[in-house]
């Protein structure tokens, strides 16, 4: 094989590759659910965790990249693709709360509302305005 065909044939694989992990990380961002629920204890519809507010939300996020993460005061929000993860303070330790984002930006928007768009706003999909938008 000439090095022109053996040049281009790498290329192909490189780009073929490329492409592949491209199509993977798509789905990315998905908010890490189970890997939560194996590691901290399930009270009702929440999570408890021994640490600070901080040193939890830094652990989930180790795990799993958030799109942003913000604070206020001592609690502390992880923005995911399509949810939330809130992790606030209680006795003896932490509470994490997972909710989809629509939910958790009503719920929490006190505290996400001016750093996050509201779902379905401008910044969250929005493509555009005028003709030929596909309004």
């Amino acid at each position: 094989m000439s090095p022109v065909k053996r040049l281009t044939l790498l290329v192909a694989v490189l780009l073929a590759g490329g492409l592949l992990v491209g199509c993977g990380s798509a789905s990315g961002n998905a908010v890490p659910s189970a890997w939560i629920g194996q590691t901290y204890q399930r009270v009702g519809n929440a999570y408890h965790a021994t640490g600070t507010p901080e040193s939890v939300a830094s652990a989930i996020a180790a795990h799993t990249a958030p799109r942003d993460r913000t604070s206020n005061g001592d609690r502390r929000f992880l923005r995911y693709r399509d949810h939330i993860v809130a992790v606030q303070p209680r006795i003896g330790g932490s509470r994490i709360e997972i909710e989809t984002y629509a939910r958790g930006h009503q719920r929490w928007g006190t505290y996400v509302g001016g750093v996050w768009p509201a779902p379905g706003r401008a910044g969250d999909g929005y493509r555009g305005g005028g003709p030929g938008s596909g309004k």
